[in-house]
């Protein structure tokens, strides 16, 4: 991607309490319509600013690929930029930022997503412009090389040169068996080394169709004109035949996984990971909305107990979290991380962790904490109805990964509903020994150090 990679990156599997507008707090109303060529449209108004955020999902991200390729939809949305058999290398942000808007793009485990943020009444030159680039990319070696250099170079500052980045991408590698999760979203570096030209070209036809896409629109718009504008521009683009995605289901893990990182760090560092299911794995949703709440009480802000007992309280930490992305496509991670204190060793720091665990598997949350983050909840939902692009990636994100953007509107009332009795029920029968993955990132002294 462009300049939103480390915020991707970041997101997959540290998701803390993301919340969803809810309909009692604010109007929610989303206008859908599905083309013949299966490009579906979701179109929200909203009138506050006289702008719009455009938005094209496609299903494909790095969970699509596997051994040998990874790396190919990051590499690829780069090359989404780099001209088309109509405009040159560039063009594309040039007319953007010509007609007074902002662009980019990101690549996530089970997405990739190009958005533009404009005047409203551009809305034409965005359609214009992702309809070119759906059917018509130019591939050319030049740009080819020069993007994978780009990646690559990205990959080592983001990844190989970062200490903390390097153990969490061998931490999932550790954590899975055979989900696609195991891998980088950016790829591992051999395989960007080998990767060719032909093989973006083929990902980019087996995958870039408007039947394995979404465009979602925000903003100061007529819905019925957005819908006008969609058929003139992505209407006679043609279906792509698929083949159904292998199912690639994790196996059941038997037994606590461990393991030690070396690092030339300044700092020790701690990740910790439990197998979870999530919203597209259950058909009860009741235990996924616990443990959102339950990561909340853990990691919701200042007053969440990470904070308040490991970092203030017992002062074990500098810092300790705990993230949950209940709208993976796949099952994922209940996942921590956190950093000791000078002087304590990781090991402590994850005893002080379990202890936390224990606590709440033995003890029900008291009501005053529980409507605490309750309260919070909806706060957020509130705030987060203020922004354009948030409220198109939720829509276009749910509907992509497989959820269906219609849960977005039941999330603050299904939150609301959460007892203490389910939260303590979750934590005991998901965050167990047998579930859980932990890496301890040690540091290796510098040669010559003293």
């Amino acid at each position: 991607m462009k300049k939103l990679s480390a915020v991707i990156i970041f997101l997959t599997g540290l998701y803390a309490l993301s919340s969803f507008a809810s309909p009692k707090v604010s109007p929610n109303i989303v206008h859908e319509k599905v083309l013949k060529n299966g490009l579906k449209i979701l179109v929200k108004e909203d009138r506050r600013a006289p702008v719009m955020v455009s938005q094209l999902w496609y299903k494909v991200g790095a969970s699509y690929e596997h051994g040998g390729i990874t790396g190919l939809s990051h590499v690829l949305e780069h090359m989404m930029f780099q001209g088309t058999h109509g405009t040159l290398p560039g063009e594309f942000s040039k007319i953007i930022a010509e007609n007074g808007g902002r662009e980019n793009a990101f690549t996530g485990a089970d997405y990739t997503a190009y958005f533009q943020v404009m005047e409203a009444s551009r809305l034409e030159v965005s359609l214009k412009l992702e309809a070119d680039r759906m059917q018509n990319l130019k591939f050319q070696q030049k740009e080819f090389a020069k993007e994978l250099q780009v990646v690559m170079e990205e990959r080592r500052m983001r990844t190989e040169d970062k200490p903390q980045g390097q153990t969490y991408e061998y931490f999932k590698a550790l954590a899975y068996t055979n989900s696609p999760y195991r891998n980088p979203i950016i790829g591992w570096m051999q395989d960007l080394e080998d990767m060719e030209l032909a093989d973006l070209a083929d990902w980019y036809k087996r995958w870039y169709s408007p039947n394995n896409a979404t465009l979602v629109v925000v903003g100061d718009v007529n819905a019925k004109n957005v819908f006008v504008l969609a058929e003139q521009y992505f209407g006679g683009i043609p279906t792509v035949n698929f083949k159904p995605v292998k199912n690639r289901t994790e196996v059941p893990q038997v037994g606590i996984r461990r393991a030690v990182v070396k690092q030339k760090a300044k700092v020790p560092y701690l990740l910790m990971g439990y197998k979870v299911p999530v919203l597209n794995s259950v058909e009860d949703d009741a235990d996924i909305y616990a443990l959102e709440v339950l990561s909340g009480i853990l990691s919701g802000g200042s007053s969440a107990r990470l904070a308040s007992r490991l970092v203030r309280g017992s002062q074990v930490a500098t810092s300790a979290s705990a993230g949950y992305d209940m709208n993976a496509r796949l099952p994922t991670l209940f996942l921590f991380d956190a950093v000791p204190v000078k002087g304590t060793t990781v090991k402590s720091l994850e005893n002080a962790l379990l202890e936390q665990l224990k606590l709440l598997k033995e003890h029900p949350v008291e009501k005053k904490e529980l409507d605490r983050i309750k309260a919070q909840v909806i706060a957020s939902s509130v705030y987060e109805k203020d922004s354009n692009f948030y409220q198109a990636m939720q829509l276009g994100m749910l509907n992509t990964v497989g959820v269906g953007w219609q849960k977005g509107e039941a999330y603050v009332e299904k939150v609301k509903a959460i007892t203490a009795e389910q939260i303590q029920a979750v934590a005991s029968r998901y965050l167990i020994e047998d579930h859980l993955t932990v890496v301890h990132m040690q540091v290796e002294e510098m040669q010559g150090a003293h």
